[in-house]
């Protein structure tokens, strides 16, 4: 069995180890590897039209913590994979997406996507029932990590500090949900 991997993972029980840029084939299906450093420095995502499997960068609602990635690194692979086409099924590594969309209702209270998929999603889980995978296009709209450059997340953020770059929001956000 050929198990891929980034370098980082060689020692425990990647067989083939792959770079952003290259191609993994599995069952028949052929992966683009996308390099995603943030949450940890080698994590990489594969993406075959239209999954992407992202591990721990992205979310439903939310993004992986920071281990040993900088958030302006995190920022460029959340960008990355936010640039990926509309109907991209995201496939991430835990179902976080209440916890994440309780987070999101607390940064934008008054927003109707947010409020409308934070409803869907409490339904979903107090019947046990998985919010995942979940539609890019859709995520852009109620995830407040892809959204950095939206007036209503910068009016919130002003209200606290003055951060001109989505780089820098994105980074007080990250900071701001460790705290949640």
């Amino acid at each position: 069995i050929v198990v891929y991997g980034p370098q980082e993972t060689q020692d425990k029980g990647t067989t083939q180890v792959v770079k952003d840029g290259e191609t993994a084939f599995v069952l028949g299906h052929e992966f683009s590897v996308i390099a995603t450093p943030g949450h940890t420095l080698g994590h990489i995502c594969y993406f075959s039209k239209p999954y992407l499997f992202c591990g721990d960068t992205l979310f439903s609602g939310g993004c992986g913590r920071l281990f040993e990635g900088t958030p302006s690194q995190m920022y460029q692979s959340i960008k990355k994979l936010s640039a990926l086409p509309d109907d991209t099924l995201v496939c991430c590594a835990h179902e976080y997406t209440l916890s994440n969309m309780k987070f999101a209702l607390s940064i934008l209270p008054h927003d109707l996507s947010i409020n409308d998929y934070y409803r869907k999603v409490k339904e979903l889980r107090a019947k046990n029932q998985i919010t995942l995978p979940v539609i890019l296009k859709n995520e852009r709209q109620i995830n407040v990590f892809l959204r950095t450059e939206d007036i209503d997340l910068i009016n919130v953020i002003n209200e606290e500090t003055l951060l001109q770059q989505p780089e820098e929001r994105f980074a007080w956000l990250r900071s701001k949900k460790d705290r949640f």
